[in-house]
């Protein structure tokens, strides 16, 4: 049985809803017809890792994303294309997720940006209220800041050496199977959680036992 002590969470699919086809279906009205070769959940350009580890500055990635596509975007229009996927985030899961605080120390490990970041403060404020998102967790990371971005094995190493945390007893939860198997290389428990599955499904009395997480242990 795992002895978990602490629960790292990602962002986007878990409390956030996205919608990645709404930023491609924006970026084809302004008339980059190909952007889904550039950029999904699952697959993107070099420059959209680069924009999120922050080596790549806003105004640099608008100025790419102009050369990439040759299409004479202003700033303005690439952002909000940009972050047509960012969609609501549901009070209930927050109301969730302070009852697991209650239990555990909680963590948040999310892949972003620095656009999608202002975007993301907004939203909090429009959906959220007074709550304050980042407050919740003791360590809210976020990988432009850290400069370093799932699903790398050493963005994990990283991750606990900052936060003094061990693996064995850490658990990771995510909706992307590349960033669990990352974590799962540096030893840390994983839950995938697939959409349309939501935390609110999950039972956080004994995760070891309700759960089925993976040990990467046992892999």
């Amino acid at each position: 049985m795992a002895d978990i002590q602490h629960i790292i969470f990602d962002l986007g699919g878990i409390f956030l809803n996205l919608n990645y086809a709404q930023t491609a279906a924006a970026f084809r009205q302004l008339g980059v017809a190909n952007f889904d070769e550039l950029f999904t959940q699952h697959h993107a350009n070099p420059l959209f890792a680069r924009l999120e580890t922050g080596e790549v500055s806003e105004q640099e990635f608008y100025q790419q994303i102009r050369a990439i596509t040759s299409v004479p975007l202003t700033d303005a229009q690439i952002a909000e294309a940009w972050n047509a996927m960012l969609l609501d985030m549901p009070v209930d899961r927050i109301v969730w997720l302070q009852k697991v605080a209650q239990q555990y120390p909680i963590y948040l490990f999310s892949n972003t940006n620095a656009i999608h970041y202002q975007q993301l403060m907004q939203i909090c404020r429009r959906d959220l209220g007074e709550i304050d998102f980042n407050g919740l967790f003791r360590f809210a990371g976020y990988s432009h800041q850290l400069g370093y971005r799932k699903p790398d094995a050493a963005s994990f190493r990283l991750l606990l050496q900052q936060l003094n945390i061990e693996p064995h007893h850490t658990l990771f939860i995510d909706d992307t199977p590349g960033n669990i198997k990352g974590a799962q290389e540096l030893g840390l428990h994983t839950l995938f959680l697939p959409p349309p599955q939501e935390v609110l499904e999950l039972n956080t009395q004994n995760w070891s036992l309700n759960q089925g997480f993976t040990s990467s242990k046992s892999m």
